[in-house]
């Protein structure tokens, strides 16, 4: 069966903010333990992608099923297999450091006691162990980060959807983050990362998904992706610049 190897599935999304579609037939995949890089120009529909994902939209049509359920289907069982760590920080005005990780156990109904070890190693890695109890609201973007990725990592998602997450973060905690990735692939749990910092992603994913105007140009490994466009260069950065030039066109 699918489910038991594939996290992510989606088929032949059609989907948007209005009537006029911004996803068309978008289908791809993301399987257990894998880091799978979401690529593409402002506007070629990675929000959009993301947002259907999460369920803040509703498909126009297809479907999105995480190890085999859709939102439809089970809303609870559906997002407490999702930890999600927006582009743009979203934390609680009213709540301290120490609140927003309680709502976090309360929200994925974690263990109280295994969870408050395992946020007392994450908070130490980000260098906000002294900041329990503190307003993150008050924090600087890279801070506020820091927080939505300790909230993240604190839960047993199976599903990480990961937005733009080295904007604003200092190289040791793009390195500690990237640390956590590997750690939680090797547990089985799967990855889709959006991110415009090629050099990274090549270094780090093992397949990516190109899109362009609301679809998928391609998709495939590096060595894919190298063998489908032999005349663009080695790297990543190289293969994306030419289908940009290219404007998605074969």
């Amino acid at each position: 069966m699918w489910s038991e190897t594939m996290t992510l599935e989606i088929s032949n999304l059609v989907g948007g903010y209005s009537q006029v579609p911004v996803l068309k037939d978008v289908t791809f995949d993301v399987k257990d333990g894998e880091l799978v890089g979401l690529i593409g120009l402002n506007g070629a529909g990675k929000s959009t992608t993301i947002n259907h994902i999460i369920g803040l939209l509703k498909p126009f049509s297809g479907s999105i099923k995480i190890n085999g359920t859709t939102l439809d289907e089970d809303v609870k069982k559906y997002k407490q297999q999702i930890a999600y760590i927006p582009e743009a920080p979203i934390v609680y005005k009213e709540l301290t450091l120490k609140e927003h990780l309680e709502m976090t156990m309360l929200a994925y109904n974690l263990d109280q006691d295994v969870s408050w070890k395992r946020a007392h190693k994450l908070l130490q890695m980000f260098r906000l162990d002294n900041k329990l109890d503190w307003f993150p609201d008050n924090f600087s973007k890279g801070m506020r980060q820091k927080v939505m990725i300790v909230c993240a990592f604190l839960t047993n998602a199976k599903l990480f959807i990961i937005d733009e997450p080295f904007l604003g973060l200092d190289p040791l905690a793009v390195n500690d983050l990237l640390n956590l990735i590997s750690e939680r692939k090797k547990q089985g749990a799967s990855i889709l990362m959006s991110t415009h910092v090629l050099d990274t992603a090549q270094r780090y994913c093992d397949r990516f998904v190109l899109l362009h105007d609301g679809k998928v140009r391609t998709e495939g490994t590096i060595e894919q992706l190298r063998d489908l466009f032999p005349d663009a260069g080695d790297s990543l950065n190289d293969i994306y610049l030419t289908l940009a030039r290219e404007g998605g066109q074969s």
